[in-house]
C-alpha cells in the first residue's frame, strides 16, 4: 500500500476505549472528506487501495497542533476533532487529529516518529 490516513490521539486525556474509537472515527471520516476536496487523486488512490488507517499517540494538544502545522506545510489534509462534551470530556476538548490520506513517503515525514496506540 502506498497511501494511508493517520489519526494522532492525545495520551494525556482519560478517554474510555469506546470514546477514543468514536473520536478516531470522526477524525478519519472528516480528514478523508477534506482530502477528497483538496487532493482528489490522493483520496482516490487511498480509497482504491483499501483505505489503510493507522492510530498513533501524541503527548498533548500542543503535539496535535505541531503535527497539523507540519502536515499543512506538506499539503496534507487534516481534521482536528473537538469533543461536544456530552459524555466524558468538557465541551471543546481537542481529542485527536486526522492526517491524510497521503502517500506514505510524505505522511511519514509528519507521523513516522510517533508510537502506535
Amino acid at each position: 500500500m502506498d497511501y494511508k490516513l493517520v489519526v494522532a490521539v492525545r495520551e494525556d486525556l482519560d478517554m474510555s476505549k469506546g470514546k477514543m474509537a468514536v473520536q478516531v472515527a470522526h477524525a478519519a471520516v472528516i480528514s478523508a472528506m477534506n482530502c477528497k476536496r483538496k487532493n482528489a487523486k490522493w483520496f482516490r488512490n487511498w480509497y482504491d487501495e483499501g483505505q489503510k488507517k493507522v492510530v498513533v499517540r501524541t503527548e498533548d494538544v500542543a503535539g496535535l497542533h505541531e503535527l497539523s502545522e507540519e502536515a499543512e506545510k506538506l499539503g496534507i489534509s487534516t481534521a482536528t476533532i473537538d469533543d461536544a462534551g456530552l459524555t466524558e470530556l468538557p465541551p471543546g476538548t481537542t481529542t485527536c487529529l486526522g492526517i491524510g490520506p497521503a502517500p506514505n513517503s510524505i505522511i511519514d515525514q509528519v507521523t513516522g516518529k510517533l508510537k502506535l496506540w
